[in-house]
């Protein structure tokens, strides 16, 4: 009897996309520019292994992800394994391992892809790329200062403008001094409030719960004033004066577009200063294009003695739609410079002018058909390589090639140790 064989799907798996030339180039566009920018001041790139054991995570993120979000498996060899959904416990690890060895500060920075099992929507897949900023060893509010400028400047370098986009920021210090002098409320409510607010968009019934922990209609303070709230007795005294100091220091260093905001709780579980997040200002994209702040207990979960840190993530899927959004995605061009088709019988000629030039430091593409030249030609426009020259026996006995360029529709008669230079041009 014979077996029916399941057609083979043509779709990539769900959540996860197929990147063809011209998307990879938009993806590599991406990374050169988050790599300019952050090796400009100072971070060193690092990698790590797309897997590790799931106690990482459940130590640091909690049983709730790792059972609902993450790919985890057993291994062969009886381990618990997941495949990484956030590389920050993972650089945490590697600098607690090394700690004894490495220089403090430490600045880092990775663009490792992350899978998260979860609906994928707008801005959120199952699989993304995400740049990765860490600053270790620095207690100084001026870390915190550095890591938004930092992402400042890269959205500068994308070309965007500071009306496009905002940097909504709070304190995890601030919102303890807020829960216990101006709501009055104990450490278990004020626990259970930061949850709430966490999940404000995703549920309907907010307010009613919100009534229900504090024990009374709970009303939120307001973000424009609480700069000025941080700086006052008694919250200087609980840390929340490093928040006022924060926002003015990033307007003195010109970042404008700095929004202070009470909701922003970003699980808070993790960290213990200052958060932020970046917004487009567009509507279309309601999603945080990036985020982060300072976690300053996240190494002294294995056991070791505590190191400041501070750090933040940010997806290459967010990163496009924001650019895409504002007309800032660069034209395609692809690295092939120069394609050299042939007459028939002329391919090895062909090739070895190819690898001549190639050693001038050129990009070649050597058509290996048997086509007509003038399908030849068209493979290079419809490719849009710019330059054309074709082999055949008066080249290869004059040692002189017709170089065209197919933008201007220009072709130049060159002995090949010109070819390129014009091409370079």
């Amino acid at each position: 009897m014979e077996t029916k064989v399941k057609k083979l799907s043509l779709e990539p798996y769900k959540g996860t996309r197929d990147f063809y030339p011209q998307d990879q180039f938009v993806q590599n566009y991406i990374f050169s520019v988050w790599r300019k920018v952050a090796e400009s001041y100072g971070y060193l790139e690092y990698g790590a292994s797309i897997l590790e054991e799931t106690g990482l995570y459940r130590a640091k993120s909690g049983e709730e992800i790792v059972n609902e979000q993450t790919y985890s498996f057993t291994d062969r060899g009886g381990r618990d394994v997941t495949i990484r959904p956030e590389m920050t416990p993972t650089v945490a690890r590697m600098v607690a391992q090394k700690r004894k060895e490495l220089t403090f500060p430490l600045r880092w920075y990775s663009i490792p892809n992350l899978f998260r099992y979860e609906r994928p929507q707008r801005g959120r897949l199952r699989e993304h790329w995400q740049l990765n900023c860490d600053m270790f060893g620095v207690d100084s509010i001026d870390a915190d200062v550095e890591m938004i400028s930092l992402a400042y400047d890269m959205m500068k370098a994308f070309g965007a403008k500071d009306g496009q986009f905002e940097i909504r920021i709070n304190s995890r210090k601030l919102m303890n001094a807020l829960w216990k002098y101006h709501y009055r409320l104990d450490d278990q409510q004020a626990y259970k409030m930061q949850k709430l607010i966490d999940k404000k968009d995703k549920i309907t019934n907010f307010q009613e719960q919100a009534d229900e922990i504090c024990g009374f209609p709970f009303e939120f303070v307001k973000s424009e004033g609480i700069v000025e709230i941080s700086a006052q007795q008694p919250f200087i005294k609980d840390g929340s004066y490093q928040f006022y100091q924060v926002v003015q220091k990033l307007n003195k260093a010109g970042i404008k577009n700095v929004v202070p905001d009470v909701t922003l709780m970003r699980g808070f579980d993790y960290y213990t200063g200052i958060v932020f997040e970046m917004y487009d200002t567009n509507p279309k994209n309601p999603r945080a294009l990036f985020g982060g702040g300072r976690y300053d207990d996240l190494v002294g979960i294995f056991g070791v003695e505590k190191i400041s840190g501070i750090g933040f993530g940010w997806g290459d899927v967010t990163t496009r739609d924001f650019l895409e959004t504002y007309n800032l995605l660069p034209e395609y061009k692809p690295l092939i410079q120069l394609y050299i088709a042939h007459l028939d019988g002329y391919v090895e000629d062909a090739n070895k002018l190819a690898h001549y030039i190639r050693e001038q430091g050129i990009n070649v593409e050597v058509d290996l058909t048997d086509r007509q030249v003038s399908k030849q030609v068209k493979t290079a426009d419809k490719e849009k390589i710019p330059f054309v020259l074709v082999v055949g026996e008066e080249e290869v006995k004059s040692q002189k090639y017709k170089v065209k360029s197919l933008a201007k529709s220009e072709e130049k008669l060159l002995e090949k140790g010109q070819i390129s230079e014009f091409v370079k041009r």
